[in-house]
């Protein structure tokens, strides 16, 4: 999955921690239709390392966005959730996606997706409430295995500087990557930060997103991954 990635971004640093190793988790603070997580770098073999380093699970290859310039490694967060590893693809053409990514000196948070059920009344929705959007467009991607995920995105004209997602509906016959990902970690947190929490708070409430959210001097998205080593902790 890709998506127009945030110039914002590189204005973020990224870190990973240790800690006790936990075989079973449920997520603290993370919103409820939360569908994946972007975490972007500069080589995709250095991203699965990042994140195999501190969770013990290595991410496997998912394929690549014709014509973004992108390509992807995917791992299962539990039941309907994943973590997107998205880096440039040395085999495409550069692409405003591609050329963010290879400015990225460790990886980091680059946006989330949330799921709203039926995609094209939620765009309805939006419209006859004001909220302006773009989509649903659809998309696809090949498997390394050959088999091909089809599925329609929706953008927010304002997504509160990368803060807010994009969404996605799959479509019934493609399997969801958190279904056949590498599994082992879980999703401990996943929440933003901004000087004005309740501007985002009112937007959030809007698309009907239950997305923690705390005051902070500096926008930032956070995410506390676990696996069977320890925890991985990434900002945006």
């Amino acid at each position: 999955m890709t998506r127009q990635l945030s110039r914002r971004f590189f204005l973020a640093a990224a870190g990973a921690a240790l800690a006790a190793p936990r075989m079973t988790w449920a997520a603290d603070k993370a919103p409820t239709l939360l569908d994946h997580i972007l975490l972007g770098c500069n080589d995709l073999d250095k991203g699965i390392a990042f994140v195999e380093e501190s969770t013990g699970v290595r991410a496997a290859l998912g394929g690549v966005h014709p014509g973004a310039g992108t390509r992807n490694a995917l791992l299962s967060l539990g039941e309907n959730r994943y973590l997107e590893i998205i880096a440039p693809d040395p085999k495409q053409p550069a692409s405003a996606d591609s050329r963010d990514l290879r400015k990225l000196e460790d990886p980091i948070l680059v946006g989330w997706a949330a799921h709203p059920g039926d995609i094209e009344a939620f765009a309805a929705r939006l419209k006859q409430e004001g909220i302006a959007a773009t989509g649903p467009n659809p998309g696809s991607r090949k498997r390394p295995d050959g088999r091909v995920l089809h599925w329609k995105t929706l953008g927010l004209k304002d997504d509160a500087a990368g803060l807010l997602p994009f969404f996605i509906e799959w479509s019934g016959d493609s399997l969801h990557p958190s279904v056949d990902s590498p599994q082992g970690c879980g999703l401990l947190t996943f929440e933003a930060f901004t000087p004005k929490p309740d501007e985002l708070w009112r937007k959030a409430a809007e698309l009907r997103l239950d997305l923690p959210i705390s005051a902070a001097r500096g926008a930032s998205l956070h995410a506390v991954i676990a696996g069977p080593k320890g925890q991985l902790d990434v900002t945006f």
